[in-house]
């Protein structure tokens, strides 16, 4: 019986497994080239959540991690060797899906800063095009108005 695994270890696995399959769902979702900063606002909340419940659940990674090697001891080879390669499993995993959210939270970071960026150079170009079209509007000087002429190529 010393071998076999308490009832928490069952539930602790079993709460770490839909964790993970939920990140991976999360994480497999097609990133789309998205123009609304407010959806991209809303991903990144969405990503920085699940790595706030990363950190919650990594008190049960580290309980399964204890408990199987406390079970190998106890259990025979073969037993031991099926709970850590389980573990191992659900470690390898655990690990993937960790990286990818800090990488996919880093790249969406990034973009949003280029996509801020960009929208404000067209605010400063669509401000630069308005003045270009009032100056194109303008009256052109007469010919004989040298002062008016040179102002005028002073603001071309």
């Amino acid at each position: 019986f010393d071998s076999l695994p308490p009832a928490h270890y069952k539930e602790t696995m079993s709460s770490v497994l839909v964790w993970i399959q939920q990140v991976e769902t999360k994480l497999s979702t097609p990133q789309v080239a998205v123009a609304d900063y407010e959806i991209m606002e809303k991903r990144l909340r969405e990503l920085k959540a699940l790595q706030s419940s990363l950190q919650e659940q990594q008190k049960g990674l580290n309980y399964l991690s204890t408990t199987v090697e406390d079970m190998s001891r106890k259990a025979l080879a073969e037993v031991s060797q099926r709970y850590r390669s389980e573990m191992e499993l659900i470690l390898g995993r655990w690990k993937k899906s960790s990286a990818q959210l800090v990488e996919h939270c880093q790249k969406l970071e990034e973009f949003m800063s280029k996509f801020q960026r960009f929208q404000n150079d067209i605010k400063t170009l669509k401000k630069w095009m308005a003045e270009v079209d009032v100056f194109l509007k303008e009256e052109w000087p007469a010919l004989g108005d040298s002062e008016a002429l040179e102002k005028q190529l002073e603001q071309c």
